[in-house]
């Protein structure tokens, strides 16, 4: 007999400890849907700032150009140029309120700005830049102009027939008002979904549950 030795067994591994299992679809849904929303709430953002910067060098150039409460007509009556300065809301109400407008113009920024997380609509994305803009021009002049702080007049120069004047601010809130409403009318919600349509997560987990169950049926096949 060979005093040769057999072959050593090979020594049990141990047990690989089970990896954890990383949800990429959901990782990679969260941030597909996370890129359009910073895509919207950028384009809000800008076109508020080009609305605010829009306004106020108009505003400065009414200031520098034209003389308090003298008319030029741009289309005859029914359009014009004038110099007023207003120290209450649109067609003169509210007059010697202009502390209390000031705080209602902070309100619908913090508003805006706080509702944009949600933002998933390209028409609410407008909109809300619009409103964000002009409420931002107008808020501008109550904080710095004459007479003080939070007290300031509102510089309007845009004559509207013998209706009332206004300024770019006003047009800017005016058709952010109309597409909210005709958003609102077409049950556009700020997410972007629809009224009356299903909801994306509820579809997800039914579609979840009847995943497993059509599992289950082939295991007890």
């Amino acid at each position: 007999m060979s005093d040769t030795p057999g072959p050593v067994p090979d020594a049990p591994r141990p047990a690989e400890e089970p990896t954890a299992t990383v949800p990429t679809d959901a990782a990679a849904a969260a941030g597909t849907s996370a890129n359009p929303r910073r895509r919207l709430v950028t384009f809000l953002v800008v076109l508020a700032a080009v609305t605010l910067v829009l306004d106020q060098a108009t505003k400065a150039w009414a200031l520098a150009t034209l003389d308090e409460g003298v008319r030029h007509p741009v289309l005859g009556d029914l359009l014009g140029i004038q110099l007023l300065f207003n120290p209450g809301a649109a067609l003169g109400l509210a007059t010697g309120t202009t502390w209390l407008l000031t705080l209602v113009a902070v309100v619908v920024v913090v508003v805006i700005v706080r509702v944009s997380r949600r933002l998933g609509s390209r028409g609410w994305a407008l909109a809300l830049g619009l409103l964000l803009g002009g409420a931002l021009g107008n808020l501008t002049d109550r904080l710095i102009r004459d007479p003080g702080f939070a007290r300031g007049h509102v510089i309007d120069f845009i004559a509207y027939a013998d209706w009332f004047v206004g300024n770019v601010a006003d047009i800017a809130i005016v058709v952010a008002a109309g597409l909210l409403m005709i958003l609102s009318l077409r049950g556009v919600r700020l997410d972007g979904t629809r009224e009356g349509a299903d909801d994306p997560a509820e579809d997800a987990e039914a579609e979840a549950e009847a995943d497993g169950a059509a599992d289950g049926a082939r295991r007890d096949g």
